[in-house]
Parts: C-alpha cells; sequence; structure tokens
C-alpha cells in the first residue's frame, strides 16, 4: 500500500493521470518500482507461508521482515536512481531463495520423514 501511495502521490506531483505510465523519469522510475515489488509479492506470500508452516514460524518470519525491508530499499533507491535498486535487488533474490530453500527442506523433512 505504501508503494501504491507512492505512486500517486508522483502521478500529483508530475501531472501525469491514469492510465498513463509515461511521462517525468522519477515518475517513471517510481512506478516501475512499485509494479516490480507487486510483481513479486505473490512469490513471496507463498514462499512465506509453506516455509512457516512446514520449518519453522520464527525463522521465516524474520526472513520475511527482512526481505520486506529489502523491497522498501529497493523501492526507495530505485525511485532515486535506477542504479540504486541493485544492492537491494540482490539482498531481497537471496532472501526469496532462502525462503525456497527452507520451503523445499520443511516439506521434504514432513513428507519423507515421519
Amino acid at each position: 500500500a505504501y508503494f501504491a501511495v507512492q505512486v500517486i502521490h508522483a502521478r500529483r506531483k508530475y501531472k501525469i493521470s491514469p492510465p498513463e505510465t509515461r511521462g517525468h523519469p522519477e515518475f517513471e522510475r517510481t512506478f516501475r518500482a512499485q509494479a516490480n515489488c507487486s510483481e513479486y509479492f505473490p512469490i513471496f506470500i507463498s514462499l512465506l507461508w509453506v516455509a512457516g508452516i512446514f520449518f519453522h514460524q520464527g525463522v521465516t518470519a524474520a526472513c520475511g521482515l527482512l526481505y520486506l525491508y529489502a523491497r522498501l530499499r529497493y523501492f526507495q533507491g530505485y525511485a532515486v536512481t535506477a542504479q540504486g535498486r541493485l544492492g537491494p535487488l540482490y539482498a531481497s533474490a537471496w532472501l526469496l531463495w532462502l525462503l525456497v530453500g527452507l520451503a523445499l527442506s520443511g516439506l521434504l523433512a514432513h513428507f519423507l520423514w515421519p
């Protein structure tokens, strides 16, 4: 929701009416940052859910909070400059892969070892 509100503010600031997605470069970066975060959200939620159920809720919650923080930093960095997104992008990708590993190990432990 925070990212969507930032897009609304950028639309007002640069006078870009919906459904237009082109305009001032700062608006375009803010819009793309919000869209990129929205695209990864279903993957994140699915992995968080499976890892939380089958691995460990505390570890999964910590990874989830770190992921959300990395995505916030990604959004803030991308809104300023396209290069500003790279560090947080790598961190959030690493955390997604960690959640994949946690989910898979939890599923394997649940279904293979009674």
